[in-house]
């Protein structure tokens, strides 16, 4: 289980693309829908900024939670299948495809985050009653909600949480992504403009890309090391 805690956490510092450029309106919307007070200065800022991001990262540990439970049942359902490798392999060929989107080369992943529009549309307009943020509750709410924003990115950690054998265990894969994007997104809220252009560098995309593949295969050769 290590194995697969270190690949999602590489994978969300990694992904820190994507994230810049996904998240880079809402990150900016988050900042600008502080209290007036609070956008005076980086260092008042910042603790709304943790709270964001954790409360994002509170929502995909829920549904990482959700997904490990899944995986746990297709498992115990299918005796005669090696369920659990064959779930890391979709997660491994998932992330693949993941990497290819990153740097540019295939945008099939894009049209799985088209099925989590709906979804958003209808969670959105909560974030209304969060704004202004005034108080540290409304900013991990408005995290909350946040977290529930469609992302191939996303999509993919799930696929390995539900390799992951169970809810404590898938979330704790959703728990070692979100850690990685941390960084990113929180430079990105105090520092919006600069990480926007890096995002956008073409050699940036595309080493990530490289590198999430590379993750990805990675996760095919545990699959089937074992058997080995």
């Amino acid at each position: 289980m290590d194995s697969i805690y270190i690949t999602a956490f590489i994978v969300g510092v990694l992904g820190g693309v994507h994230c810049l450029g996904m998240c880079g309106g809402v990150v900016g919307g988050l900042t600008f829908s502080l209290d007036s007070r609070a956008q005076t200065s980086w260092w008042k800022m910042m603790p709304y900024q943790l709270l964001y991001n954790f409360g994002r990262i509170s929502s995909y540990m829920v549904i990482g939670a959700l997904f490990g439970v899944f995986g746990a049942t297709l498992g115990s359902l299918a005796v005669f299948l090696p369920a659990q490798q064959l779930l890391q392999t979709v997660a491994g060929l998932f992330m693949i495809a993941l990497g290819l989107y990153l740097g540019g080369w295939w945008f099939g992943v894009a049209k799985v985050e088209v099925l989590g529009q709906k979804l958003w549309k209808r969670l959105a307009p909560f974030t209304t009653k969060f704004t202004p943020v005034k108080h540290y509750h409304q900013a991990w709410l408005y995290g909350l909600v946040w977290g529930w924003l469609p992302c191939g990115l996303v999509y993919s950690m799930l696929i390995m949480a539900m390799s992951a054998g169970s809810a404590l265990n898938g979330a704790g894969v959703m728990l070692a992504f979100g850690l990685g994007t941390l960084p990113n997104l929180m430079l990105m809220g105090v520092f919006a403009f600069h990480f926007t252009r890096l995002s956008r560098m073409l050699w940036v995309k595309r080493l990530a890309g490289l590198s999430v593949i590379l993750m990805g295969g990675w996760q095919l050769y545990l699959a089937y090391s074992v058997t080995v």
